[in-house]
């Protein structure tokens, strides 16, 4: 598929480097210039529209150009735009950490501000392994990860996540990090289905711990969602598991919710399906509602009484950003946790995530091709197989799901893929008309590209 170029086209091509890509992709497949969104709409130079399914990878919440969130950040704009935030603070900082902490699973009561999610579980990794150092415990230096897992791009971030497709090349550069096979519900190892499962792959885990509690300072997991290994989904009894060997283990648990919080499962935060609180809570992405880089570690009274002590000590957690405690990111994540107060959105998603499941089931459900369809909340995946009996993968270099979001870009619609796996991750605020749009779409993109592929398709 070769586009003809505009002159905006052919400026960004000339100097900006885009995350995520192949730029020669970009030959022929040229980014798409945006010049306005409004709700789950995203409007191109031309005034061709498209759906936006992902919610800008996965940040926004209430839609593209929001009333009242682009109000609140205005008024902002006029009063204080930033100041630094050591020795010194304003009120929509003051007032976000008290709404996250009365919204936080029990126990955290400590807030700590950053500007991104690779940022946020830096900052978690460092505090859990300095908190160890200070309370005599100096032979905890590892972290625990999962495999499939993706905590962000920095450094540490990439140290314990499990996607090659990210982290492969830097291996000579990341942290030494104990592996757990991670739970895969799609192709379980123990035959069993979700809604009966007892968990059996928690002994993966268990037996790390086992063998390395005296050196592992913490372990991080994405809870329920694995998101960029393919939107894999697993019960809640898997945390209910994890969060009582880490307490057995003596390790700190990290709960990765930066994609997952703020209602995309179907509550608030995902560690509330499994009641349990983490040690750590990394939050970002729809805290701000799509509009401004702002993350979030909440944590407990125990790991900040570790850092409290005389300046001489030099126990102070000594970590920060320029825009730490961004006072206009602030005061737009006020505003969208007040929208969730006043605006009955966590029934809204209870609703809608119903309707998706229905209207996808009833899409996919028989589909050749589609081995599974899996929802959590508002979030719903379609993964993508050679034959549904044995779950044999499409080979990556095919570049399935590359093909079928080229595809469904002409026909108006977001779906940015995984690997072979198709999400849909969209704004709270779509409507029925809308969603039944995304889904159809969907089916029709794919049905249409296996046909041209010289697939069966009936």
């Amino acid at each position: 598929m070769v586009r003809e170029i505009t002159e905006l086209q052919a400026r960004d091509l000339q100097h900006i480097w885009h995350p995520c890509s192949q730029m020669k992709d970009y030959e022929a497949f040229p980014p798409i210039i945006i010049k306005k969104g409004q709700g789950v709409w995203l409007y191109d130079e031309h005034d061709k529209r498209y759906l936006d399914a992902v919610s800008s990878w996965w940040v926004n919440l209430f839609g593209h150009a929001n009333p009242r969130i682009s109000r609140a950040l205005s008024h902002q704009a006029f009063t204080l735009e930033h100041t630094i935030f050591a020795n010194f603070t304003h009120e929509p900082a003051i007032r976000l950490a008290e709404k996250l902490v009365a919204l936080a699973p029990p126990g955290l009561h400590k807030v700590f501000l950053a500007d991104n999610g690779s940022s946020a579980v830096e900052v978690a990794l460092k505090m859990s392994f300095q908190y160890h150092m200070q309370t005599g415990k100096q032979t905890k230096t590892r972290f625990l990860a999962f495999t499939d897992a993706y905590h962000g791009e920095t450094v540490g971030a990439l140290s314990v996540g499990g996607v090659g497709l990210y982290n492969e090349v830097f291996e000579p550069l990341l942290l030494d990090t104990v592996r757990a096979q991670g739970p895969d519900c799609f192709r379980c190892p123990f035959q069993k289905l979700p809604e009966s499962c007892d968990a059996s792959c928690s002994q993966f885990v268990e037996e790390q711990l086992k063998m390395h509690h005296e050196e592992i300072t913490a372990v991080i997991i994405e809870p329920l969602i694995q998101a960029a290994a393919g939107m894999k989904m697993y019960p809640p009894i898997y945390l209910k598991r994890l969060r009582a060997l880490c307490s057995q283990y003596d390790v700190h648990l990290i709960a990765d919710e930066i994609a997952v919080g703020f209602g995309r499962t179907g509550t608030m935060f995902a560690c509330e399906q499994a009641s349990i609180s983490p040690d750590f809570m990394c939050l970002s992405k729809g805290i701000t509602g799509g509009y401004l880089p702002l993350s979030a570690v909440l944590t407990s009274d125990e790991v900040y009484n570790a850092f409290y002590d005389e300046y001489g000590t030099m126990k102070a957690f000594l970590h920060s950003h320029s825009y730490s405690g961004n006072t206009l990111a602030c005061r737009v994540a006020l505003e969208v946790l007040t929208i969730f107060e006043e605006e009955q959105i966590m029934d809204m998603i209870q609703r809608k995530g119903q309707q998706m499941r229905e209207l996808a089931m009833a899409a996919f459900g028989d589909m050749p091709y589609v081995g599974e369809y899996r929802q959590v909340g508002l979030v719903g995946a379609i993964e993508l197989v050679v034959d549904r009996q044995t779950k044999e993968p499409f080979a990556s270099e095919e570049r399935i799901g590359y093909q079928i979001y080229q595809q469904a870009l002409v026909k108006g619609l977001l779906i940015r893929p995984l690997g072979n796996i198709v999400y849909f991750m969209p704004p709270y605020i779509i409507s029925n008309e809308e969603m039944t749009f995304m889904i159809n779409t969907t089916k029709e993109t794919i049905e249409q590209f296996f046909k041209d592929r010289g697939n069966e398709v009936d």
